[in-house]
Parts: C-alpha cells; structure tokens; sequence
C-alpha cells in the first residue's frame, strides 16, 4: 500500500485541528442570507389558454360526477352511458392542451 504513504495527514485521531479548518467554520447566524430572486416570465401559454385548459378539466370531471350522482339522468339523458365518453372526451382535450404547457 504504497499510495496510503503518500497521502497527508488530515486530522485524524490526536492531532490538533489545523488553523485553515477553524477559520473555515463559521455560524451560520452570522452570513448574510442569500435571496434568490426568481423571475416568471412565461413566454409560452396566453391566459385564456390556460384558462380554457383548466376549464375543460373541471368541467369534464364535473360533467362525470353528476352523471354519477343523477343516476343518468342528467346531464344528458338521452346520451344514456355515452355520458361517460363525453365527460372523459372533454376532460381529454384539457389534458391535451397541457401537453403545450412549458
């Protein structure tokens, strides 16, 4: 193990702590704290995008809840178990635009 020869000591058992270290370790406390700024500039999606996005989420998973609730009979009872592939279609389209989301 010639290598292990080589290296230097660096304060192992009883050796006194060198003056680099002490100075190195200071509070915490006392730094100044540094603030990041973050900037959100989003360039990509207008409001109404997003809007129009979380808006047909909701609304596809509001259009399957009261489906689920009225037995079928609203929203559309005519549209009989098609409801289901409507409140999932539209909820599909929000999930869609996310996909532009950046």
């Amino acid at each position: 193990m010639p290598e292990s020869k080589k290296r230097r000591n660096r304060g192992g058992r009883g050796s006194a702590p060198q003056n680099d270290a002490v100075e190195r370790s200071s509070s915490p406390f006392r730094a100044e704290p540094e603030v990041e700024h973050l900037e959100f500039e989003d360039e990509g999606l207008p409001t109404w995008y997003r809007v129009t996005m979380i808006g047909l989420l909701i609304l596809g998973l509001l259009w399957l809840v009261v489906w689920y609730i009225t037995d079928g009979l609203l929203p559309l009872a005519v549209a009989g178990n098609w409801n289901v592939a409507i409140g999932f279609g539209i909820s599909m389209t929000g999930f869609m635009m996310m996909m532009r989301w950046q």
